[in-house]
């Protein structure tokens, strides 16, 4: 049998500080805040069964067999009726049988149930990297260029977004990873609804992780405070848009928001007492560490980390965000 398979990366996201902005529709909730794409980051392969390319028709071209998110993640349905009727494909993550929630749901969206799809990915999950929302851009990216659906990149984000949001997941970071670089969310929301800036800049980034942080357990909750402590962050940075005060803000936001873990201001500390900070350093490469939201990791620009005698990953800040990229084959 022919098949047609597509592969694209997308960036990891830690986000330094947000506030959390709630809708009835998930295409319009978000988040405002900013953060940091990685060269770490999910690589989504997917493969298309014979004869389900091409555009999608049928039942859910008028909105009734919408992906698990409501309406369907870019408004008007979407899912192909024929394809829609065949089981699911195969799934894995990191090779071994697993899905995650938002992918399947763009799959949906797109018509591609049928497809089968590996994520791939060297970041720990639930851990503050982003990885489900990068999961669900890549096989929105990778679904549509396998199965010929012939969707815009705006409207691919758009999907992978309220996937999400709709899954309660996360809330900024499909727009992050779409963008790259140092993203700053100015207003919440996929693409046409909400606005993006970022911080014109690049270090190296090093990491640690100490666990997993319940993202739905957070957002679910009171974010009243939460969202105050991200609101003062993002004005500060908006003032001066430059990675010291991005860090800055973060390490503020962690501590207003009561979100540090004791493990992460452990680490944040020692960073600081080594000098890994402009101030005690006197480096302008040097910038310090924060708490990644939502997640028991600590990530650093510059050397901080290691200075301080920790065995961090090591990466980059990502410059081209989400992407397809040349592993395609046609058979």
């Amino acid at each position: 049998m022919s098949s047609q398979r597509a592969t694209a990366f997308v960036p990891g996201h830690v986000t330094a500080f947000f506030s959390a902005h709630p809708a009835d529709d998930p295409a319009v909730a978000g988040s405002r805040g900013a953060g940091v794409t990685l060269t770490d980051g999910v690589t989504v392969r997917v493969s298309a069964p014979a004869g389900e390319t091409g555009a999608a028709t049928g039942d859910g071209a008028d909105g009734e067999t919408g992906a698990a998110t409501g309406d369907g993640a870019d408004g008007d349905g979407g899912a192909d009726g024929d394809a829609a009727s065949d089981g699911p494909g195969s799934r894995t993550i990191d090779g071994e049988p697993g899905s995650i929630g938002a992918v399947d749901d763009v799959l949906a969206e797109l018509g591609a149930r049928g497809a089968d799809v590996a994520v791939e990915t060297d970041l720990p999950i639930g851990a503050g990297f982003g990885v489900s929302g990068a999961a669900a851009l890549g096989a929105a990216l990778a679904a549509n260029d396998a199965f010929d659906r012939g969707r815009s990149e705006n409207e691919l984000v758009r999907i992978a977004h309220a996937a999400e949001v709709g899954r309660g997941t996360g809330l900024g970071d499909v727009v992050a990873q779409a963008r790259g670089g140092v993203p700053v969310r100015l207003e919440p929301g996929a693409p046409g609804v909400g606005e993006l800036d970022g911080v014109p800049a690049t270090a190296r980034v090093e990491y640690v992780t100490f666990g997993e942080l319940s993202t739905e357990a957070v957002l679910g909750g009171d974010t009243d405070a939460l969202t105050a402590a991200g609101e003062d962050a993002l004005d500060r940075l908006r003032a001066d848009p430059r990675l010291p005060t991005l860090m800055d803000a973060a390490r503020r936001f962690a501590r207003e928001a009561d979100l540090l873990v004791p493990e992460a201001a452990e680490a944040i500390v020692a960073v600081d007492a080594d000098g890994g900070s402009p101030e005690s350093s006197g480096s302008p490469d040097d910038l310090g560490a924060a708490m990644a939201m939502l997640g028991r990791t600590v990530f650093a620009l510059g050397t901080g980390l290691s200075d301080a005698g920790y065995d961090p990953d090591v990466c980059r800040i990502d410059a081209a965000g989400a992407r397809l990229v040349d592993e395609r084959s046609r058979e």
